[in-house]
């Protein structure tokens, strides 16, 4: 067996099944899950009917680099979006969900014949940042979130040394689980390390068009842009429709960026066997094309925000995020463990604890006294979860 497996750490899920084994839920209530990320919104029509209408492409085997349509799908979305004009044949590539290319990007890009390479990402984090870096044969250098700045990363902790052998760097803006959306000053700053190192920056984006404020969240390739970037050397931003359009199941998204990468990017996957499916590219370029249930879907969940984040906020330590579904609370008492595991006990209301999503490093583990509350199922169903929240958290003693 490969021996970097043995590296990787249990899924923050499988750990906090770990942790609720022995407890058994109050059956006086419902189960209620705000643990798991997964969008539960009803799927857009026009995507299931372009599915249903693709089903003649089943006798053909797909591109790797996919249909010149739904790269151009894809360009004209952006440019829409961000105000960029990309070339669809060599900075645009289209992907079975962002969460296997972040996982395929440390393959391509990690360069083992360098001593000791490095791989720098946010904590705490999406984990497939971790679990990649490690099967690339990368050590892991986690950069603590900033809980004075709405908890940003801080760039600040990696020092000269380790810059040196970073070879790749992950941010997700808007952030998993803050919701914290990196300003034009920090891109800026990162894009100067990685001149100055030599570094990929791989930029989760997955959470861009769910947010609450005004103007939209700012976008990788759109700071580069404004700062005179318009090659994106090395830089590839990676955007998925799960959320977007309330699509998990269709496993699409693109990553878009410096076109020398994409280009080595698709020999790996050409090997890999990640062709994206006729019948998914077909209901993707759909997805692309409309914007009117992507704007119908933001505002569904900015009136669940709007009306659960106060409801928590006298119990909790918790604002209403930049952007993304989650709520980021503290908890009283600080053990996000307990609170999680006497709330499963009393209310049968599942929350993911934060320190479950992050690593001790620098002396703490940032995610420790938070826990995260993925509001993603129907109104009704997210209220009776925040009563239960107040009632348990005003009983305690």
């Amino acid at each position: 067996m490969n021996p970097l497996l043995e590296r990787l750490q249990p899924y923050p899920f499988e750990r906090l099944r770990q942790l609720t084994a022995g407890i058994a839920p109050n059956p006086e209530f419902a189960p209620i899950s705000l643990g798991i990320g997964e969008p539960r919104h009803a799927a857009p029509a026009l995507i299931e009917e372009a599915l249903r209408g693709a089903m003649s492409g089943l006798s053909s085997y797909p591109a790797t680099a996919g249909t010149p349509a739904l790269r151009e799908a894809i360009a004209g979305w952006i440019h829409r979006r961000y105000g960029l004009t990309l070339d669809a044949t060599s900075q645009v590539l289209p992907v079975n969900g962002s969460r296997e290319a972040l996982f395929a990007i440390a393959q391509t890009v990690v360069d083992r014949s360098r001593p000791a390479p490095i791989v720098v990402c946010p904590n705490p984090f999406y984990q497939i940042y971790e679990g990649a870096a490690l099967l690339a044969g990368a050590d892991v250098f986690f950069a603590n979130a900033d809980r004075a700045r709405n908890f940003a990363v801080d760039w600040s902790q990696v020092d000269g040394p380790t810059w040196a052998r970073t070879q790749l760097v992950y941010v997700c803006s808007p952030g998993n689980p803050s919701g914290a959306v990196m300003p034009l000053a920090e891109w800026q700053a990162l894009f100067e390390l990685s001149d100055r190192h030599g570094f990929v920056i791989a930029s989760d984006e997955c959470y861009s068009e769910i947010y609450f404020r005004d103007e939209a969240p700012l976008g990788g390739l759109e700071a580069a842009a404004r700062l005179g970037r318009t090659d994106f050397r090395n830089l590839i931003a990676f955007t998925s429709l799960s959320k977007r359009s309330n699509v998990p199941g269709l496993r699409s998204g693109f990553v878009a960026g410096d076109a020398a990468l994409l280009k080595q990017f698709l020999l790996y996957r050409t090997y890999h066997g990640s062709a994206m499916s006729p019948l998914v590219q077909a209901a993707s370029i759909a997805a692309w094309n409309d914007e009117a249930h992507v704007v119908d879907n933001r505002a569904r969940y900015r009136r669940k925000f709007a009306d659960i984040t106060p409801l928590l906020s006298p119990v909790l330590d918790v604002a209403l995020p930049d952007a993304g579904f989650y709520l980021w609370a503290g908890v009283p008492g600080g053990d996000d463990v307990a609170f999680a595991q006497g709330l499963l006990a009393q209310y049968n209301l599942t929350v993911l604890p934060g320190s479950l999503l992050a690593r001790e490093a620098h002396g703490i583990n940032p995610g420790a006294g938070r826990i995260r509350l993925a509001l993603v199922a129907e109104e009704a169903e997210c209220f009776e979860a925040a009563r239960r929240i107040v009632s348990f958290t005003t009983s305690r003693p």
